[in-house]
């Protein structure tokens, strides 16, 4: 009798369900834990704002603490070792076997929904939809970093036969996801609304399909250096074809009329950059310009917390992104003349009459910005930016300004450029500590739309159609515009500096400098930073300051160096290792 009892209880153990966990029967029977799936598969979209921006990988910033990044502008890479792209999970939705762990719960969300307890065929369209947007999403993001890849479109499990596929091609991937695409558009509302604002919409997808179909017309996958069908074209398809796709994809989403510039015709320089600034900081739907957007609470502990991460160290914040002098440098003078550190004026007085989205988006020396922390008030009162490297005062002593890595508060930390992100960042919260702010990270935005109709135009020789578009935005940002005499390869000179100013650490450049293949001349250039000396009566009091100099210099920790292999990244060495099929990308 003992031993039948014990029985019993041995089975009854074994059969409860685990309190921690939820079983996908469960799931599949609840309407809400449905949606709470669903819910979950969009954490695999990430974001541009963790600690580690891909900006610091590209041409934009340089990333103070390390963290991988050196291995990726430096060219250092293997299948072993992926730099920031393995390190850290701030690059997850970069990352191969991340991805395809959310690719694997949308297939299993598509083969169960249907038969699932939710009987609204509404619901299930829009679920199914939003579905055939995410699984778009992570594959164009695998194909922005690997090229051609696998396409799963079923649920895998342990029992397939199978588990070993093989890469598709380049143009197989570009067609999956531009179908993908046109699926979610034809189930989901032009946008969302309500508590629905956030997810996918017809406008997303379409806006997705945008990107893609860009990314697919340009140079990098035509010319395919390596010959490879993973890596690009092998035939098929004329670029030509391809940029006219381009082209009608971002005028679909034009002619929708669903979105517009955020006020697009400031009255003035100043309102021009405040209104570029307020951009990033306004949210649907009283931002017309976003298309789709993740959004913040301060209450949760998501990783948005932009000040903290890449602010100034003297608020005690961790000085992360910090813009280099050779992004500086390409802001425009407020005339549209390029700024010349030669001429004597320009040299003198840096950040003055500048194109105004330069002062929306980084912090210089002499900037504006919050209320000081009270253990720093003693060195400066005025709530302005110090990065000058010396300050030399009436009894001959020199001091370094608060924001450096010389000055008095978290010497630690600190830009080795002179310069701070300003753009994303609130400054009505005090920023340091574990303060978080309210906010979103746009993923698609009209303006993008409309610099991809400008390019795919260029390149048709289109001209009027392209500079119609661009000069839309060079007013929003308080620019002159173009006239009939800019064109050919001086307005494809003038578009690809736009869209570096206008998308400036949008996770934009990192690919550009690769798809137009201008990465062997911008990634091997050194990274250069600011020297700045004056001399003062007080160093609280920014009024008594004279005789600025400017040095550029190239004193940024690192040497940049491209090498060929980076137009790609390696497939991981383990998915390589268990998967016989996998073919590595070239140079690796």
């Amino acid at each position: 009798m003992l031993l039948a009892m014990a029985s019993c209880d041995i089975q009854e153990a074994i059969e409860q369900e685990p309190l921690d966990q939820i079983s996908e029967e469960a799931v599949w029977d609840d309407p809400a834990l449905i949606e709470a799936y669903l819910n979950d598969i969009y954490l695999g979209m990430g974001h541009g704002l963790y600690e580690v921006m891909l900006s610091s990988a590209a041409d934009e910033t340089h990333f103070t603490h390390g963290y991988g990044i050196p291995d990726i502008v430096e060219s250092t890479v293997s299948p072993s070792n992926r730099g920031s792209f393995e390190s850290r999970g701030d690059f997850n939705h970069w990352d191969w076997a991340d991805l395809y762990f959310r690719i694997q719960q949308v297939n299993t969300l598509l083969s169960e929904i249907r038969d699932s307890a939710i009987e609204d065929q509404t619901v299930i369209d829009s679920y199914v939809g939003q579905a055939h947007f995410l699984r778009a999403y992570f594959y164009h993001n695998l194909l922005r970093i690997y090229g051609g890849v696998p396409i799963l479109t079923s649920p895998a499990s342990l029992n397939d036969e199978d588990l070993t596929p093989a890469r598709n091609t380049f143009a197989e991937t570009v067609d999956f996801i531009v179908a993908e695409a046109d699926s979610a558009a034809a189930l989901l509302p032009v946008e969302q609304s309500g508590d629905d604002l956030g997810r996918a919409s017809a406008g997303a997808a379409m806006a997705l399909k945008s990107r893609i179909l860009l990314f697919a017309a340009s140079d990098l996958y035509h010319q395919n250096p390596s010959g490879m069908d993973v890596t690009g074209y092998t035939g098929g398809k004329s670029q030509e074809e391809m940029w006219r796709a381009a082209k009608q994809a971002a005028q679909d989403v034009m002619d929708l009329g669903a979105y517009e510039l955020f006020r697009p015709n400031p009255s003035s320089d100043e309102e021009a950059s405040q209104n570029y600034y307020e951009l990033f900081l306004t949210e649907k739907p009283a931002n017309p310009e976003t298309i789709m957007e993740r959004y913040f609470l301060e209450t949760r502990d998501d990783g948005h917390n932009p000040g903290l991460d890449n602010g100034p160290n003297g608020y005690h914040n961790w000085a992360g992104n910090t813009p280099l002098q050779n992004l500086v440098d390409d802001y425009e003078m407020e005339d549209g003349s390029e700024f010349d550190w030669n001429n004597p004026e320009h040299a003198a007085n840096p950040y003055e009459d500048r194109d105004p989205r330069l002062e929306a988006s980084i912090l210089h020396d002499g900037s504006d910005w919050v209320e000081r922390p009270s253990d720093a008030v003693q060195y400066d009162g005025d709530n302005v930016i110090q990065t000058f490297a010396e300050l030399t005062l009436p009894d001959g002593s020199v001091v370094p300004g608060v924001d450096t890595r010389d000055g008095p508060i978290e010497d630690w930390n600190g830009s080795y450029t002179g310069y701070y992100l300003k753009k994303f960042i609130r400054n009505d919260i005090q920023h340091g500590s574990s303060n978080k702010q309210e906010g979103s990270w746009i993923f698609f935005r009209y303006t993008e739309i409309l610099l991809n109709y400008v390019e795919a135009s260029i390149e048709l020789g289109e001209y009027a159609d392209a500079r119609r578009e661009l000069n839309k935005i060079r007013t929003r940002a308080g620019m002159p515009t173009y006239d009939a005499t800019v064109s050919g390869e001086e307005l494809m000179e003038a578009y690809r500096n736009e869209r570096r100013i206008e998308m400036a650490f949008e996770e934009q450049r990192y690919f550009d400098v690769r798809r137009w293949m201008i990465a062997p001349e911008v990634m091997n250039e050194q990274a250069q930073n600011i020297h700045i000396t004056v001399d003062g009566e007080n160093q609280a009091d920014r009024s008594t300051y004279s005789n600025y100099n400017y040095q550029v210099r190239s004193q940024v920790p690192g040497n940049r160096t491209w090498d060929d292999k980076m137009y790609f990244q390696p497939i991981p060495f383990e998915e390589m290792n268990r998967n016989d099929n996998l073919i590595q990308n070239p140079n690796y």
